[in-house]
């Protein structure tokens, strides 16, 4: 079973104590509302992320990241 953490809204600021639970899971879905790229750099690395811009994300986050994405966990079809 794929253990996934979902997150959104960070506004540029994620707090020590999310990011330490997100040790234990498979996948990080963050879903939109980024602010400070750091938010994503902060993320652990050896993570599946999936990531999707909101309404205060800018040019340059929506340049990496779509505003929405659709993709299969589990035979679970996620459109997010």
């Amino acid at each position: 079973m794929v253990k996934i953490a979902l997150i959104s809204d960070s506004h540029s600021y994620i707090d020590e104590v999310v990011l330490s639970h997100l040790t234990d899971v498979d996948e990080i879905w963050h879903a939109g509302d980024i602010g400070d790229l750091k938010v994503v750099e902060s993320l652990p690395s050896d993570k599946t992320l999936r990531i999707v811009t909101g309404n205060i994300d800018d040019a340059q986050a929506r340049s990496m990241f779509p505003e929405e994405i659709f993709f299969e966990v589990e035979s679970l079809k996620i459109l997010m």
